[in-house]
């Protein structure tokens, strides 16, 4: 007898037969671009888990699809490894790849009390920033920010 579950299932495992259980594919490729992108940035797991405040084999299950990522866990994850929630959804196989999220740009007026690195716009800016290797290029993208806002 073969159980099949549909593609909403909580679970991440998936009943292929009587007695073997299989991750679900897509939590199986999310894990594997958690993996290669931390790999990418010289990074190991026991690194990843603080980041992030998992144990160690946490991050081993999140990475074989064992364990499926939640959305909370998912954007943590995507600060820690200074990608955007969509790249763990890139090149899924037989699948489109999912838009990038859209990055709300807060206006108006900052006020002189305001704490501006408690937006998410000034975080996803240092990640970026920090992740330019140079420190030569880093300093004229300083330079070039400090020129576009002449207030600073």
């Amino acid at each position: 007898m073969t159980l099949e579950l549909c593609a909403a299932t909580p679970k991440s495992i998936s009943k292929v037969g009587p007695e073997i259980a299989q991750p679900n594919p897509i939590d199986t490729h999310v894990g594997e671009r958690i993996r290669l992108r931390r790999l990418r940035l010289g990074m190991t797991q026991t690194e990843l888990g603080r980041a992030i405040g998992l144990t160690l084999q946490q991050v081993q299950k999140y990475e074989r699809g064992i364990n499926r990522v939640s959305s909370s866990r998912l954007f943590d994850l995507s600060g820690a490894l200074q990608v955007s929630v969509g790249y763990f959804f890139d090149e899924i196989p037989d699948g489109e790849s999912l838009a990038e999220p859209v990055v709300v740009i807060q206006d108006g007026p900052i006020s002189e009390d305001e704490d501006l690195t408690s937006r998410y716009e000034t975080k996803l800016l240092v990640r970026a920033y920090y992740g330019i290797s140079d420190p030569a290029l880093r300093a004229q993208v300083c330079e070039l920010a400090k020129a576009l806002a002449p207030s600073v």
